[in-house]
């Protein structure tokens, strides 16, 4: 559907005050967000309806509101298909205003990288040389940083001067996990728990009492209790109890928040109710910085 810039104006910013309060809305409150006379955004808004862009709606809290074909000529989609991707300017979110499609523009040149950033809801706040974030977005949690570069208020989109792009790849735990479960007995000495760590390479591992995992130890807990003069001991002594775990068939979106909330740097992995490795926050840094810098 071929639109004058005139209605692609008055249709955007009508679709990103409706998205803001969520509520038809007034002409006058159009005409004004786009610094034009109510009369002409009146007549528009006949135009727009004989084409079934907008609807009207009665009454003293009536107004218009953006039907679906609306969205599909702006070529937006409507957001109650998915989720929103949050915009943040200088460390505040735009409440309202949702990413809809993000182009990496100047990849091949070595001096700088842009994108264009398409957004549903009101770009005018923004102007040249503004922190501001994209993301994460809702499946692979791409999140962008960076600075506005140039703004377009016809098309609603922003021209962003990337400074940093971080994606989290979605694979479940278990491809990067450990699947040699080295364990250690709850009656071991803290000197025989150091060995068989350093031997395997490892900084904590499942402490088992008979076939049960009972709690999990790390050097770093060894390391406190040596500080603290208690050499004698073993490792029921020093290691901690609850065991935090994780399904085998989770993302590492999810391993990087368990382990955030519970502050450690190991999960248990777990599959068909049986352990069967370690996860680290070491582990998935590596998938996350896969470069070699050798």
């Amino acid at each position: 559907m071929e639109l004058t810039p005139t209605q692609c104006e008055i249709l955007n910013a009508l679709i990103n005050l409706y998205q803001k309060d969520k509520s038809a809305v007034k002409g006058e409150k159009v005409a004004s967000a786009i610094n034009r006379n109510p009369g002409t955004i009146r007549n528009q808004m006949q135009s727009l309806k004989a084409l079934e862009l907008i609807e009207g709606v009665p009454g003293p809290k009536g107004g218009y509101k953006p039907t679906s074909r609306a969205y599909a000529a702006l070529d937006y989609e409507s957001f109650d298909e998915g989720e929103p991707v949050q915009i943040f300017l200088g460390g505040e979110q735009i409440e309202g205003a949702t990413a809809t499609e993000i182009d990496l523009t100047t990849l091949p040149q070595p001096d700088q990288c842009k994108a264009t950033i398409r957004i549903l809801g009101d770009i005018k706040s923004f102007e040249g040389g503004d922190e501001i974030q994209i993301g994460p977005t809702p499946v692979n949690k791409m999140l962008i940083r960076g600075e506005v570069a140039g703004r377009d208020d016809l098309d609603n989109k922003l021209i962003i001067r990337i400074k940093e792009i971080h994606s989290i790849p979605i694979i479940p735990v278990k491809q990067i996990s450990s699947d040699n479960l080295i364990t250690i007995d709850h009656s071991e000495s803290i000197q025989s728990a150091t060995s068989k760590m350093y031997e395997n390479n490892i900084k904590g591992a499942p402490v088992v009492q008979g076939m049960e995992i009972v709690g999990m130890v790390t050097l770093t807990d060894i390391a406190k209790a040596v500080g603290e003069g208690k050499v004698e001991i073993v490792v029921e002594d020093v290691m901690t109890r609850e065991i935090i775990s994780i399904s085998g068939d989770s993302t590492l979106d999810d391993a990087m928040i368990k382990l955030d909330e519970h502050d450690i740097s190991r999960l248990l992995v777990i599959e068909d109710g049986e352990p069967t490795g370690i996860i680290t926050m070491r582990d998935i840094l590596r998938r996350l910085v896969p470069f070699n810098f050798s």
